[in-house]
């Protein structure tokens, strides 16, 4: 099969034939219908993730179609058209047990701990815990964008933000998982504040239900300028960007007994950020990580979207083939696209 791979961190990555992945046991082959091209898949070509063994094939946002069946499947055939979350449970650890796959105690993360679908066709393991059926209606560029951004985004905002309608949520960076979270927090009647250094990225969310938005380059004091526009600070507050600096201000800018929630991945020196405690006992802050969604939370997401609550097409930017997801993987480091890029094209 073709594939997008790479045998150094940092480095080349380049089209090559591989062999065609086989089923596993109690998993299936998808052939790959749309990819999202992430900023995840970024942190794991820059050597960020410890679960990455080289080579290695990135991609971890998919829809596809099952092509294969391994030993012991017992829902799904070859036919089916699926997608998957990005964080796979085990179903058998305690966190599965108690319904916590996101945070499985052995996980299988295609793209990451596996080789990922910037291919024609990728390997998932445990098939019957985690694969889900795609409505009739539902494109596969659509389905592969809900995969990381928008499924975490809604975990975030929904069960871990507990976002409630007239809240303000302040959502902090205006990429795939911002955006999510905007659409997502209006769409529960929230008014969202969006905080991004892009004015095209702040229009942008403006035009998916932000009744606000700071800019953060022009602004000097961010979480002041929160505090102002929501009248003494945000409900809720979610990071997806993933810096020291935001963090902090977006915890700074919240109002008393609010919740800060953590979805952008922290790497480097930022993995340790320095945060206001301070205020947090004071005024009895909550502070919580969200990671990725469960695979039975998806029913009341794919719910909305058929009521036309939520709209994640939208978020789409632009459809490449497969050998330009080399160029669109290695520039989101520079954070200028707007949007959702999906591969649709193998």
């Amino acid at each position: 099969m073709k594939a997008i791979v790479y045998r150094t961190f940092s480095g080349p990555l380049e089209t090559e034939q591989v062999p065609d992945p086989a089923p596993p046991a109690g998993g299936v082959v998808l052939k790959v219908m749309a990819s999202g091209v992430c900023l995840s898949d970024w942190h794991g070509w820059q050597g960020h993730d410890p679960d990455i063994r080289l080579p290695h094939v990135p991609g971890h946002e998919l829809a596809g179609v099952v092509e294969a069946v391994g030993e012991g499947v017992i829902r799904w055939q070859a036919g089916d058209r699926v997608t998957l979350p990005f964080v796979c449970g085990c179903g058998r650890c305690p966190q599965c047990s108690s319904g916590n796959q996101q945070v499985c105690d052995h996980q299988f993360q295609p793209g990451f701990t596996h080789w990922g679908s910037f291919a024609e066709y990728v390997a998932i393991h445990y098939a019957d815990e985690n694969l889900v059926r795609l409505p009739d209606d539902m494109d596969f560029p659509t389905a592969a964008s809900l995969g990381c951004r928008f499924a975490t985004s809604f975990r975030a905002v929904v069960d871990q933000g507990r976002v409630s309608e007239g809240e303000w949520v302040a959502v902090h960076g205006c990429g795939g998982v911002g955006l999510s979270a905007i659409m997502i927090a209006s769409a529960l009647g929230a008014q969202v504040v969006a905080v991004d250094i892009s004015d095209d990225k702040l229009e942008f969310a403006k035009a998916l239900g932000a009744v606000a938005a700071v800019n953060a380059k022009s602004t000097a004091d961010v979480a002041a300028a929160v505090r102002e526009v929501t009248g003494g600070g945000a409900h809720v507050s979610l990071d997806a960007i993933g810096n020291a600096g935001v963090c902090f201000g977006a915890i700074d800018g919240l109002r008393k007994r609010g919740r800060h929630i953590q979805v952008g991945l922290m790497t480097g020196d930022d993995q340790t950020p320095r945060i206001p405690m301070h205020k947090v006992i004071a005024n009895e802050l909550e502070i919580r990580g969200s990671h990725g969604m469960q695979a039975h939370r998806y029913d009341q997401m794919l719910a909305m979207i058929a009521a036309g609550d939520l709209a994640p097409q939208k978020l789409i930017g632009r459809t490449i083939d497969l050998e330009v997801s080399i160029a669109a993987l290695t520039s989101m480091g520079d954070f200028d696209t707007t949007g959702v890029t999906i591969i649709t094209r193998f």
